[in-house]
């Protein structure tokens, strides 16, 4: 069959009636009445010369025929809208897959992903969340972004967020915070870095007291337990903002150590794709706006 000639709309009308096995429902779908759907699919039949339903008193019944057309044109209208999809507004999409520290991506990407779907909507992101731990190649990840030092092995790391860390609480258990000292008779959070509540008792010229309690591989759980007055957490404030100033969170003691930050990294041999510029240039853009 000639693929000029091909009746793309009697195509259309199979394929919906075949998955409702019912013209009137692929009338509703296609926006048209049941009776084109019904002459479209005639139509297909004279041209194939063969049935592709049998016209039963309550609805349809496939042929063997219909049955082997049906996956095909499936298919076919799928990749047909994924292509069109991906090629809307002039500029062809591209699937974006990014890694990010469970931190960073609930503190401070989350409320931004609308300004970034405004912004980059030729971009579907993809966003994985780990607890620092990543393999760019291996979990086959575009872009990822870590908290350390910027320094591993093989990556490229861009500086994005400085975040020091400060003693984080409820509002009930804050007013029992008269003074360091009487951390020590609270339950102290901690993530996975353990030396991180030993640093700011040093930095605040005080003993660190045993360390018991829970053990946290994210931030954002670990808040989430400080809020519900479990303890007190040792987090990044400019990551909490929102909890901060709506009291919902308090930060009881000025001191704050900085022990790292954000980085956007991606392999050395791994060159920049359109997605991966763009949402560079986002981010660097929405880190300077707050």
């Amino acid at each position: 069959m000639d693929r000029a000639q091909l009746p793309l709309n009697a195509l259309r009308a199979f394929e919906a009636a075949a998955r409702h096995l019912n013209f009137t429902r692929a009338a509703i779908e296609l926006c048209v009445s049941q009776g084109a759907v019904s002459q479209q699919v005639a139509q297909l039949e004279a041209r194939l010369g063969i049935s592709l339903f049998r016209r039963l008193p309550r609805g349809l019944m496939l042929t063997d025929e219909g049955r082997a057309l049906l996956p095909v044109m499936g298919d076919a209208l799928d990749r047909i809208g994924a292509t069109l999809g991906r090629i809307e507004g002039g500029r062809p999409r591209e699937v974006l897959n990014l890694g990010a520290v469970g931190t960073f991506a609930g503190g401070w990407l989350l409320p931004k992903l609308e300004d970034f779907g405004r912004t980059c909507p030729h971009v579907d992101l993809r966003l994985f969340t780990n607890n620092n731990r990543v393999d760019l190649a291996g979990e086959g990840l575009d872009l990822a972004i870590r908290f350390g030092d910027g320094a591993w092995h093989g990556t490229h790391a861009e500086p994005i967020l400085r975040a020091p860390l400060s003693p984080l609480c409820s509002p009930d258990l804050a007013v029992r915070l008269t003074d360091p000292a009487a951390l020590a008779h609270e339950t102290l959070l901690r993530s996975y870095r353990a030396d991180e509540w030993p640093q700011w008792f040093a930095a605040k010229g005080a003993a660190c007291p045993p360390l018991r309690g829970p053990v946290f591989d994210s931030s954002v759980l670990m808040v989430q337990a400080a809020l519900r007055g479990h303890g007190v957490a040792l987090a990044p404030p400019a990551l909490f903002a929102a909890d901060l100033q709506a009291g919902r969170l308090i930060q009881p003691f000025a001191t704050m150590i900085d022990l790292g930050g954000y980085w956007l990294t991606r392999l050395m041999s791994r060159a920049d794709s359109p997605a991966m510029a763009d949402f560079r240039a986002w981010l660097a853009a929405a880190v300077q706006t707050g």
